[in-house]
């Protein structure tokens, strides 16, 4: 499956530069930004097929990123990266309209089928976050 556009969001560029090798095949462009502003500018400017964007990325214009990026778009389609594998993170990103939940430390094994649940309208947890939480 080849969709068009990807947006990656990560304040860390290593952890960008993987995703980017990881979906590298699955997308026609990629687009990476580092900051909140160049994210809300490039959902809003030219909405991409998918979002992936670090949990932890630092926002002022919502109280989480999934919430930001919810009320700039509400049909975006994104998976949030993340270290966090608490039940309460896991709900309350999936809560503020998120389509995925992906650990980064299983990112490598999980989001290529993240990627293509979400993409094909299904909702995607890690499953070793549902296994430790029983979610």
């Amino acid at each position: 499956m080849r969709r068009k556009r990807i947006l990656i969001a990560d304040a860390h560029p290593n952890m960008m530069g993987g995703v980017r090798y990881l979906l590298k095949d699955l997308f026609d462009v990629i687009f990476m930004v580092a900051d909140e502003h160049s994210l809300a500018d490039a959902v809003v400017a030219n909405p991409p097929d998918l979002v992936i964007v670090d949990l932890s990325m630092p926002v002022s214009m919502a109280k989480n990123i999934a919430r930001l990026l919810h009320r700039l778009n509400p049909d975006l389609r994104f998976i949030v990266l993340s270290v966090h594998d608490e039940q309460s993170v896991v709900a309350e990103c999936l809560a503020a309209g998120a389509n995925g939940f992906v650990l980064k430390r299983t990112a490598v094994t999980d989001l290529i089928a993240a990627v293509e649940t979400v993409l094909t309208g299904g909702v995607y947890v890690s499953p070793s976050v549902e296994q430790d939480n029983k979610i």
